[in-house]
């Protein structure tokens, strides 16, 4: 089969004929349809300090996709060859604390498909068959290939009462978008979207009735006297990763006030814990998703109006991943998919 290796210890993706991969009696092979690039792509294409620290050389990459069952284990009952399908990421062990007691998502022993081991910019992918999760007619495959960062997205939101609440979204990437776009479709009254990146905040503006800010042109204490908001957005998700973002919304904030953290910054940076302190402000730290009550709810929030389509901007067969690597990179994007539906030609280099 046709892949995408991260094949040497340097910036660049390399396109290979690698071996179909073999499954074990408790995973299902799966034919890739579309897959979608995501920040994490671009750390291990650009090959910073922290793909090198963490992802093994040589080794297929990717993490975002969906497609279709071509092969069942022995020891696989509850899913079938033909059955689409998308699939959680992360691959669990099943000794610790948290994982025997079904809180999956904080098991200590996680690894990370196409990150800690082989991925799915591939036209295969072996998965645990734990963690498929089939796809509604309704969801079709480009939707089923954004549910790992949409389900980010709706960690970071449904973990606090939306209902009424005002909202602040710090960073107007895919995700960021995206979670602003559930907060107003669960009853959020008033969801304000921060960046510096103006397709950005046009593109949020497009998705969801939310309101794009502009931090580097507009005072965000103007634009809440504006919307009549006398004392702070009640709830905030910080999906930027930025300092100056996380300060911004920390001085934001109501009395009280609740904050889920996604964005994982470049660097440490300080803190002005007096304000955390004396606001009585809650930080809770997000990662991933729940497995799987998360999927649960997005696909039900998908099937019942979520419409999350016009986050995805671009899309490229998989012969053209240098292309759709670049436009993710650029930032001047939603989502990017790639179509693994046509094979690849001859092997190819990009970014090398």
């Amino acid at each position: 089969m046709r892949a995408l290796v991260k094949a040497r210890s340097e910036p660049g993706l390399w396109a290979s004929e690698e071996p179909i991969p073999a499954i074990g009696r408790d995973d299902v092979l799966v034919r890739v349809n579309r897959t979608g690039i995501c920040g994490t792509d671009i750390h291990i294409y650009q090959w910073d300090d922290w793909a090198r620290s963490t992802v093994p050389v040589p080794m297929i990459v990717g993490h975002e996709f969906a497609g279709e069952i071509v092969e069942v284990g022995s020891g696989v009952t509850d899913l079938a060859v033909g059955q689409r399908v998308s699939g959680e990421g992360h691959v669990i062990g099943m000794k610790s604390r948290a994982s025997r007691g079904g809180r999956f998502h904080l098991d200590p022993e996680t690894r990370g498909i196409g990150v800690n081991m082989p991925g799915s910019f591939a036209e295969y992918v072996r998965v645990p068959a734990f963690n498929v999760v089939p796809l509604p007619d309704d969801v079709d495959d480009e939707l089923g290939a954004i549910l790992d960062p949409l389900g980010n997205a709706v960690h970071t939101a449904l973990s606090f009462d939306l209902v009424g609440e005002d909202v602040l979204v710090t960073g107007a990437g895919p995700i960021g978008i995206m979670a602003a776009a559930v907060a107003r479709h669960v009853g959020a009254r008033h969801v304000v979207i921060t960046d510096i990146n103006r397709e950005r905040l046009d593109l949020a503006a497009s998705v969801a009735d939310v309101v794009p800010v502009d931090v580097s042109r507009e005072d965000l204490a103007d634009v809440t006297a504006r919307l009549g908001m006398r004392e702070g957005f009640d709830i905030g998700l910080e999906m930027s990763g930025a300092p100056a973002a996380f300060d911004q919304m920390v001085a934001s904030m109501v009395m009280g006030g609740r904050i889920g953290l996604l964005g994982i910054p470049s660097r440490p940076f300080a803190i002005d814990w007096n304000r955390v302190v004396f606001r009585m402000l809650t930080i809770k730290g997000i990662y991933g998703r729940e497995m799987f009550e998360t999927w649960h709810k997005m696909l039900a929030m998908l099937q019942s109006g979520l419409n999350v389509r016009k986050v995805i901007t671009h899309r490229f067969d998989a012969q053209d991943f240098a292309h759709g690597f670049e436009t993710m990179a650029s930032g001047r994007c939603g989502k990017v998919i790639l179509d693994w539906t046509k094979r690849l030609p001859d092997p190819v280099t990009a970014g090398a």
